[in-house]
């Protein structure tokens, strides 16, 4: 599906979210707080755009995605990627100063077994954020939100992207996610520490940030 999606992904996105999706990454890459000379893992990466942003910190940055025709999109961004599975990381122990996954973690046959994996190649001492779309906090703003997901959306998907039942798939499985409260105990129960969370745009969009204890 995301191979079908790749060759306008960005594009799609930014005109989906009427250019938050920039401002989300900014902030997430805020929540990493990398430093110059550490070593990122950025998970489900997509076209690599993420990636990028976060490679501005500085810190070496790794891209992986399950989809081959994602990556080859991405290939013009000249940040290094590798084909992988994010329940079986190609990776050592305690590799990584951090990971992030954006947006992805939903897509993930076993989240769960996805985020044990991150905890597994996180260095002690290690930090995770996970960027997902969310819930609304605001009773009537969840309203229209929903119905702008279910019913707009794919309208808008239709004409500027290139696989749109992609699109219905993807409102249905945001629809679907667990709640920010849900989703921090999860990634509790994977492992991690002093799993916090932050709203953006109204609790669309929340970053879940933990910790890896040594």
């Amino acid at each position: 599906m995301f191979d079908g999606v790749a060759k306008r992904y960005d594009l799609t996105n930014t005109v989906l979210t009427g250019g938050q999706d920039r401002y989300w990454r900014w902030a997430t890459r805020r929540a990493l707080a990398l430093r110059p000379g550490e070593r990122v893992l950025d998970l489900a990466a997509g076209t690599g755009v993420s990636t990028a942003e976060f490679a501005k910190s500085g810190a070496w940055c790794l891209a992986l995605d399950f989809s081959k025709g994602m990556l080859e999109a991405g290939r013009f961004r000249r940040v290094p990627m590798v084909n992988g599975d994010a329940t079986a990381l190609p990776f050592a122990d305690d590799s990584f100063d951090a990971v992030a996954i954006s947006y992805g973690l939903r897509n993930v046959s076993e989240p769960d077994a996805a985020l044990r994996e991150m905890l597994r190649v996180t260095k002690p001492g290690g930090r995770l954020v996970v960027a997902e779309f969310s819930t609304p906090v605001f009773g009537p703003f969840r309203t229209i939100y929903m119905e702008y997901l279910m019913k707009v959306l794919p309208k808008v998907a239709e004409a500027v992207s290139s696989n749109p039942d992609a699109y219905v798939y993807l409102a249905e499985s945001i629809r679907a996610w667990p709640n920010q409260r849900q989703l921090a105990m999860r990634i509790s129960d994977a492992g991690w520490s002093s799993v916090q969370w932050r709203n953006l745009t109204g609790g669309i969009v929340a970053l879940h940030r933990g910790y890896k204890l040594g």
